[in-house]
């Protein structure tokens, strides 16, 4: 009998002491949850931030393409107008003008491609954010209980 009382007295003590040391246990784990949580959000929000830079030097890319691609389309058309005889052409031959003619049209074609690659570039941005809009709903949906799911 002794031992019997002896033996359920000890195991409501470990009962008793294990319990402690699983709410410790959930607290610790909760801690670092939410350590893990907030480096994750620092991560998102850096990834946004870079990926904010990144389309803004983009659209300023894209601005100064403009503005040049608006500078030779006014010398093409200076340029036209001389090969056609609209235009006092001065001292250049047609020879000359001609090769200018090409180089404007083989500049304004490297324009063209480089502004291609920009849109590319910032749909590519647009996508990505698309992307962690995404994930980000997708870690709040998973952290629901399972009760609430």
């Amino acid at each position: 009998r002794r031992q019997a009382t002896e033996y359920s007295t000890s195991s409501s003590d470990e009962e008793f002491e294990s319990k402690p040391s699983l709410t410790h246990k959930a607290k610790r784990a909760l801690r670092k949850r939410r350590k893990l949580e907030k480096e994750i959000k620092q991560l998102i929000k850096q990834e946004e931030l870079k990926r904010l830079h990144k389309a803004q030097a983009v659209q300023r890319q894209l601005e100064e393409l403009e503005e040049r691609q608006r500078t030779l389309e006014i010398f093409g058309v200076k340029l036209e107008r001389e090969l056609r005889g609209e235009a006092d052409s001065g001292t250049k031959d047609e020879n000359q003008m001609l090769h200018e003619w090409f180089e404007l049209v083989m500049e304004k074609n490297k324009l063209m491609r480089y502004e291609s690659e920009l849109l590319i570039i910032a749909q590519e941005l647009e996508l990505e954010d698309h992307q962690s809009r995404l994930e980000q709903k997708l870690r709040e949906k998973m952290a629901i209980d399972g009760k609430s799911k």
